[in-house]
């Protein structure tokens, strides 16, 4: 089941499957270490849900949620509810 990285919750985690975003901003996310195949773990969110904190390989970033919209993602089993 792929959904939106937005889509998630706190502690979830999952594999990008792809990133739709075009031109610049596709850009701008996969040079931020957002590529297919990384795994990424849902860390927090403000109090409005926007932005979004992931931690991947080793670090933490945060996200808009209109950014996140562009990223499609592959939940893991273990972090399904």
């Amino acid at each position: 089941m792929v959904c939106s990285l937005r889509q998630l919750n706190v502690h979830d985690k999952a594999v990008i499957v792809s990133i739709a975003a075009p031109g610049e901003l596709g850009r701008r996310i996969r040079d931020m270490g957002l590529v297919p195949g990384t795994e990424v773990e849902i860390v927090g969110r403000a109090p409005l849900k926007d932005p979004v904190a992931l931690r991947l390989r080793g670090f933490t970033l945060t996200l808009r949620n209109n950014e996140a919209d562009h990223i499609t993602v592959e939940p893991l089993q273990d972090s399904l509810s």
